[in-house]
């Protein structure tokens, strides 16, 4: 095969590795597998200045990418989304600096856009024909889209009160949605079951080594954007966890490349909703992993997560880290949501007013400094959410 920085896949829990080269699921000790690249070749091949000076978008990384040379990808332009200071917020919430990463203006309107891309190119890479997917909404959509762009079939497992714009987004590329009583975690089982009989490969959350990749990328942009320094804490939305697994993954790779001004780890916060908060509580109990929170509800769908495969990896970056997880009330996280529309003109999703109020939180806790350096994520556009924006009068 031409050339590729990947060595290996890894298990996250117990290291040990497999080959890349064919398709994989989860290791044989039921964990997520995580790339491994030979970092000091990449160091010897290029510098961040030089990947700077390339075309824009996600590929422009490509040594840090899983894709062999002189093979595309498939891409709808997803990457190189902005980070937008929010001065007035900043000072409304009593820290020293906000910035927030915007993934609104993705192909498919959210973060999932990267991910997917990096997964559907490698599994078709591998030999995958077809896919399928649980999704909470914008994964879907993302899915559907780039097999769209692929000319390949896809399947979509939803739960049946999914954000009706998300949905009617997987019918609109001509995948097969389907409409399951329950939750994301149900919607999962459903796939597992019937992945054989549909001929899909399965592209579940952390349930193959790519999705995750893609993800990092958000990371090595926002490096990039604030010229090459770490900020002091990361607020991120967390269901599955990819996007906080991605950021944490990305700032390791580009200490060891001797990217950054100073090698360290901001502190990690993750942010759930009352409703659905496996994780926080979990990380309040001192527990390594996180039970399934049953009951499952909030209005931020990307957030009803009961049950995430990627829950020791997340509370192991909290704890190392010195991080915390905090978990947002509905009624809260919208108020805060609307803070952010009005404050800043920023149209964003509910999972982003959770970060909003966790902030102001933690802040009045003290547990956040007035001179912290705070980067926050909008991981989807406002405007999916029509149930949730103001009615007409």
């Amino acid at each position: 095969m031409p050339d590729t920085y990947l060595i290996d896949l890894v298990c996250s829990s117990t290291g040990a590795a497999v080959p890349w080269e064919r398709l994989q699921g989860l290791s044989a000790a039921g964990r997520p597998l995580v790339c491994r690249y030979d970092l000091p070749r990449v160091a010897a091949s290029v510098d961040r200045d030089a990947i700077a000076a390339r075309p824009r978008g996600m590929w422009r990384w490509r040594e840090l990418l899983p894709l062999p040379g002189g093979h595309a990808p498939v891409s709808l332009g997803e990457g190189d989304t902005p980070l937008l200071a929010t001065p007035r917020l900043a000072r409304e919430l009593g820290v020293r600096r906000l910035w927030l990463k915007d993934e609104a203006g993705e192909p498919t309107g959210s973060f999932k856009a990267r991910g997917i891309s990096a997964a559907v190119t490698m599994a078709l890479h591998l030999g995958a024909r077809a896919f399928a997917v649980p999704s909470a909404g914008n994964a879907g959509g993302a899915l559907a889209a780039y097999a769209a762009r692929a000319g390949v079939p896809a399947h979509v497992f939803v739960p049946r009160d999914t954000p009706e714009v998300n949905q009617r987004e997987v019918l609109l590329f001509g995948a097969q949605l389907h409409r399951i009583d329950g939750l994301i975690h149900d919607c999962g089982r459903v796939v597992a079951e019937q992945r054989e009989a549909l001929g899909a490969f399965d592209l579940s959350t952390l349930k193959e080594p790519y999705r995750l990749e893609g993800k990092k990328t958000m990371g090595l942009e926002l490096l990039e954007q604030l010229g090459w320094r770490v900020p002091d804490v990361v607020v991120y939305p967390t269901g599955g966890g990819t996007g906080l697994i991605g950021v944490h993954a990305a700032i390791a790779a580009a200490a060891a490349l001797g990217w950054l001004d100073e090698a360290r780890q901001p502190r990690f916060v993750a942010v759930q909703a009352s409703g659905c908060a496996p994780i926080v509580r979990a990380f309040e109990r001192g527990q390594d992993e996180a039970a399934l929170f049953e009951g499952a509800h909030t209005c931020a769908s990307g957030l009803r997560v009961p049950k995430a495969v990627g829950d020791r990896m997340m509370l192991q970056i909290l704890r190392s880290t010195g991080g915390t997880a905090i978990a947002i009330d509905d009624d809260t996280l919208m108020d805060a949501t609307r803070e952010l529309a009005r404050s800043e003109g920023i149209n964003a999703c509910p999972e982003a007013g959770a970060c909003i109020a966790a902030i102001r939180r933690l802040r009045a806790s003290g547990w956040l400094r007035a001179d912290d350096e705070v980067v926050t994520f909008n991981t989807g556009a406002g405007t999916k959410y029509v149930e949730q924006l103001p009615p007409l009068s």
